[in-house]
């Protein structure tokens, strides 16, 4: 099992040298109506990773870290939609004079834990039973998804690799194989630092397949496989609102050691569903060993590799009575060094999935030609780009203000 999720996780660490070409036009296809914003609590500090989507529609994005959000729909946008784990989901009705960006603020959400009832041990039986609710509570029916990916890597705090894609994905019934799941790049760009002190670069393997493979409703094989379970010990911890439902929120703790890297973090589950509806992971780190198995798949000779963190978030809403899949975020930080030098360099390398659209009519399997496979880096399937509308057409997370000044720097090498 541990080899299977090493096959689709995690970093590809190699040597690679920077190449130029010509920047890409971009074609407008129809007239987008957009609406742009921040998002904040009732004190005026940005919240990140907030759902917003276009109320009766299929439309979505996700606030970027610093709160920021642009939403794109081919119909005039009126009402957004808006939740965030602990906060009061909101209907927002957006004012016919609009000028500029909203300011939309969002009240904290209060769980009465008297109402809760849950008795001392009750939490690896609920998980348990969440498991087994599986197959009632998403889409038995197969799926396509429209997805915006992002990975970047940083040499300490300067962004060197910058890649971004729209996807399709196929997602088949949770009833079938997770093999049966394929994703397809419908545009894409990338930006690579020119200096050549960079040369040492990082590679994201599995790039918009991560919502197949970290999927762990699905893919029991990254987390939920029952030998995995059995090394964790469960606890419940203070129940939160998520989009005005009540979640339980149950903790796994590593208690055995095992030949392979573990986890700890949390999982939500629907109270009433019992859906599971968060996950928020993070690697066990006091092996360092391990963990080096499990992030990396490959290094230069003469460059030694030690893992400090790597971190997985997947998210999911509910919609038409089916929880599905919307957010998936990875994180890894690690130090190399090079056998003759004294200082270590620090390198963060991350990626993120939102889904923006979805359907399930006529839906048919992506070509096995047309597949991007979970052995692929993405930075090498993709163009450098010149083009400062290439999203015109299209949802996607907001880049935060950091990431528009790295991009501007690495343009002017064109």
């Amino acid at each position: 099992m541990k080899e299977v999720f090493q096959r689709y996780s995690i970093l590809l660490l190699l040597m690679f040298f920077t190449v130029t070409t010509g920047a890409q036009d971009i074609e407008q296809t129809d007239k987008r109506y957009s609406v742009s914003g921040v998002v904040t609590d009732q004190r005026g500090r940005r919240l990140p990773y907030v759902n917003v989507s276009v109320s009766g529609e299929r439309v979505s994005t996700v606030t970027n870290e610093e709160g920021f959000f642009t939403i794109k729909s081919s119909h005039r946008i009126g009402v957004l939609d808006l939740t965030h784990v602990g906060y009061q989901s909101l209907h927002y009705e957006i004012p016919d004079n609009l000028q500029g960006n909203l300011v939309i603020k969002m009240k904290p959400n209060t769980v009465v834990l008297s109402d809760v009832v849950v008795k001392s041990g009750d939490a690896k039986r609920i998980f348990y039973e969440a498991l087994d609710k599986i197959v009632d509570n998403y889409p038995q029916h197969p799926e396509m998804m429209k997805c915006f990916y992002r990975e970047c890597v940083q040499k300490r705090s300067r962004y060197i690799n910058i890649a971004e894609a729209v996807a399709n994905l196929y997602k088949p019934s949770y009833k079938s194989h997770i093999d049966l799941g394929r994703v397809s790049i419908e545009k894409g760009r990338r930006l690579v630092s020119p200096k050549t002190s960079d040369t040492l670069g990082v590679k994201i393997l599995g790039g918009p397949n991560t919502p197949i493979y970290l999927d762990f409703v699905k893919n029991k094989d990254f987390v939920l496989d029952p030998e995995d379970l059995t090394h964790y010990e469960f606890s419940m911890e203070d129940p939160v609102m998520t989009d005005g439902r009540l979640q339980f929120v149950i903790r796994i703790t590593p208690i055995y050691s095992s030949p392979w890297a573990l986890y700890e973090g949390v999982f939500h589950i629907d109270q009433e569903t019992l859906a599971f509806t968060r996950g928020e992971l993070s690697l066990d780190m006091r092996d360092k060993d391990k963990a080096t198995q499990r992030m990396l798949v490959k290094k230069p000779a003469g460059v030694r590799f030690k893992p400090r963190e790597m971190s997985v978030t997947v998210s999911y809403t509910t919609q038409d009575n089916r929880t599905r899949i919307n957010y998936v975020r990875t994180l890894f930080r690690f130090n190399c060094d090079w056998k003759k030098r004294l200082f270590s360099t620090s390198f963060t390398a991350m990626s993120e999935l939102v889904v923006t659209d979805w359907t399930d009519q006529d839906v048919k399997p992506i070509r096995g030609r047309d597949s991007f496979y979970q052995r692929d880096a993405f930075f090498d399937k993709v163009d450098y780009f010149d083009d400062p509308n290439f999203w015109a057409d299209y949802n996607i997370i907001e880049p935060t203000e950091s990431l528009e000044n790295a991009i501007g720097k690495l343009r002017k090498k064109y």
